[in-house]
């Protein structure tokens, strides 16, 4: 009874001595009514006796393996005098449950570890408390993962081998049974992080013990999520604790969840949520409560909830994804690099924008520009170019600052930015400098580009009449289209895409740069139409907008045939109408293929075809015009914000003689 009672009223505290040889002892002390120390792991009076006969286990790190456990004997203990870290420094906190700090001092223990920039200035933190709950003690070892984390290792090992990790990890290990859910199921999230290996003692403890609560049904929603990404991490989708933690959650209402349950459910269930839609009716339910509380979503939870409807590609959610976004306009110069990023890539992949998230993007980018991470920046053309949104502040100030940066961007972030400048067709105020710089980019670091992203980078170039020639006889080499061959497809057959990309780029090369000696494309890497169903280097034309001047056509020419529709030239474009002349300027009949003096392409143009925000065709379409007209062709275009302001037959066919037949008189049929 008195042992217990001893059990139950200890305040753990740690005394890191250091020996000559470096190596570490760790003294326990306990609060007991005659002041002595006891060994944690036998409660012997003498700690020197526990090491003597029951060999009692220390932390060892076996990097190797990537896991801490408590194996080491250590060949010394020195329970005199402490030598801390800096001789005469020493390392000392405890972790008490009893004793636990208040609300406010675990607050400010949160804020100041959010400051630490690395692993030591932790290390820091931690030896300057002298208590410390067990929550406080796993945001310690989440912050180091999030400082030390490099995919799927460590950027620097050794950290492990610090005093306060083999410390602190040695504690949690020991007191495993006493800890709080959260700050059991914290810590051992928070050592998946850390890579440790998952039959260590600590972690073989942690994990047993969350059981046991997992069992008893006593953990709160958040709790149950944090052991969920544990168990993910270590033993994959199919772990038993994983499905018993989703059987738990799905007992209960999502109206009833705090934010932060909400958050960490969707991120749980990316990953929880199969190919046969496992968990619809939970999601759908979290979708309905999750639009009455997105206005007091923070930056981080509109993230991290778009960032889960992508990877759970919730697209009937769009109710909510509109809500998410209006939220996000309040929080567009309050997100993390990272934050954005994720925001920016779900709207893309939902087709979402509003004018309103718009104008904050434009009033922040000329400000991140400069000091965002690349990749950030990249997301943000990304963006404005996939909703074909032509905003000159945004491009202008990212054109300045890829001119200053570019030298640190990956080959992808630079072909990323630059292609988003050709979809919209459009040309910056410093455009010498940044396709000077595109030039000196290509020189330096041609190799490193992936073949698919250097083709792309070159195509983008050409949209707004920037002639790569330098680097085209290296394109159409055999070795070249070989690596694009590898990249694109299993089958080894490139896809029709590409070569529409190669076939446009050739033909750029024959009629813009007449200089140009290098190799040609052979003829089985060229396609006979740029109009594809997908990715198509050319806009259909609009059925309705074609049809309203199909009419007028009829009425000025006299007949419907006397000109063509969709007609597939050998140069590759489609023409919504094409009207063949005679020397005399008489309409011959679209059939007709002999004594044609002129051609007249008339492109429909409607609004797919331009910008979003402004009356500018977008960059493949002005490549198209351009060619026609190299081409020999009269292109005639007829937008549609002009067409649309006639509403009466007579108007249309008076605009119609104007646009393509400008110096005669129309004559009445």
């Amino acid at each position: 009874m008195a042992l217990k009672l001893t059990q139950n009223l200890r305040l753990l505290q740690f005394g890191i001595h250091r020996c000559f040889a470096g190596l570490i002892s760790v003294r326990l002390l306990y609060s007991s009514g005659l002041g002595r120390s006891s060994c944690a792991a036998c409660l012997c009076t003498s700690a020197a006796r526990c090491i003597q006969t029951h060999g009692c286990r220390k932390l060892r790190t076996d990097f190797s393996s990537r896991n801490v456990t408590t194996a080491v004997r250590e060949p010394s203990f020195f329970a005199s005098s402490s030598v801390g870290i800096h001789r005469d420094s020493e390392l000392r906190f405890r972790l008490s449950q009893l004793h636990r700090p208040s609300s406010d001092e675990e607050k400010s223990f949160q804020q100041k570890l959010a400051c630490c920039s690395t692993s030591r200035q932790v290390f820091s933190l931690l030896c300057s408390v002298e208590v410390l709950s067990d929550t406080m003690a796993a945001a310690c070892l989440h912050r180091v993962a999030d400082l030390e984390q490099d995919g799927a290792a460590l950027r620097d090992p050794s950290v492990l081998e610090k005093d306060a990790i083999r410390a602190l990890c040695f504690q949690l290990e020991q007191d495993s049974e006493r800890l709080t859910e959260a700050g059991l199921v914290s810590a051992l999230l928070a050592c998946t992080r850390l890579f440790l290996d998952p039959w260590s003692t600590l972690m073989v403890r942690l994990v047993t013990e969350s059981q046991n609560r997992l069992d008893g049904e006593q953990m709160a929603v958040g709790e149950l999520c944090m052991l969920g990404q544990a168990m993910l991490a270590m033993e994959g989708p199919g772990s038993a604790m994983l499905e018993q933690v989703m059987r738990q959650i799905q007992k209960q209402e999502p109206d009833e969840w705090s934010l932060p349950d909400l958050v960490a459910v969707y991120r749980l269930l990316e990953v929880c949520v199969g190919e046969d839609g496992m968990h619809g009716d939970l999601l759908n339910a979290m979708h309905t409560h999750a639009v009455t509380v997105t206005s007091r979503m923070d930056p981080a939870a509109v993230s991290g909830v778009l960032s889960s409807l992508v990877a759970l590609n919730q697209k009937q959610a769009m109710p909510l994804v509109i809500s998410l976004c209006k939220q996000a306009v309040r929080h567009v110069p309050h997100f993390s690099d990272e934050e954005l990023s994720h925001v920016l890539a779900a709207l893309i992949h939902f087709g979402h924008s509003d004018r309103y998230f718009v104008d904050a993007m434009q009033n922040h980018v000329p400000r991140m520009a400069f000091t965002s991470h690349p990749e950030t920046v990249s997301k943000v053309t990304e963006f404005f170019s996939r909703r074909s949104i032509l905003s000159p502040t945004v491009f202008n100030a990212v054109a300045e600052s890829f001119v200053y940066r570019a030298d640190s961007y990956s080959t992808s972030q630079v072909a990323r930015q630059i292609m988003a400048f050709g979809r919209l067709g459009y040309l910056p105020p410093n455009v010498g400098q940044l396709f000077k710089k595109v030039e000196t980019i290509l020189h330096t670091r041609f190799s490193q580009f992936q073949p698919r992203m250097l083709l792309n980078l070159l195509h983008a170039c050409t949209l707004v009449e920037r002639f790569p020639v330098n680097f085209l006889s290296k394109v159409f080499s055999s070795y070249f289209l070989q690596q694009l061959q590898g990249e694109t497809c299993n089958d080894l057959r490139i896809e029709r895409a590409v070569l529409a990309q190669l076939t446009q780029l050739y033909m750029t090369v024959k009629l813009e740069c007449p200089t140009y000696e290098g190799p040609q494309l052979l003829p089985k890497y060229r396609v006979k139409s740029f109009l594809t169903s997908s990715r198509s280097l050319e806009t259909p034309v609009d059925q309705q907008l074609y049809n309203s001047v199909k009419s007028g056509l009829v009425d000025i020419l006299g007949d419907r045939s006397f000109f063509g529709s969709q007609v597939l030239t050998p140069y590759c474009y489609t023409l919504d109408v094409e009207i063949k002349l005679d020397e005399e300027g008489y309409a011959l009949p679209a059939s007709q293929t002999d004594e044609v003096y002129k051609r007249i392409a008339l492109c429909i143009d409607g609004q797919k075809r331009f910008t979003n925000n402004a009356r500018q065709l977008l960059g493949k379409e002005v490549i198209k015009q351009r060619h026609l007209r190299l081409l020999g062709y009269e292109v005639v275009q007829i937008p549609f914000y002009e067409f649309e302001k006639y509403r009466n037959m007579s108007k249309v066919v008076e605009y119609l003689h104007q646009k393509i037949f400008p110096h005669t008189f129309r004559l009445s049929w």
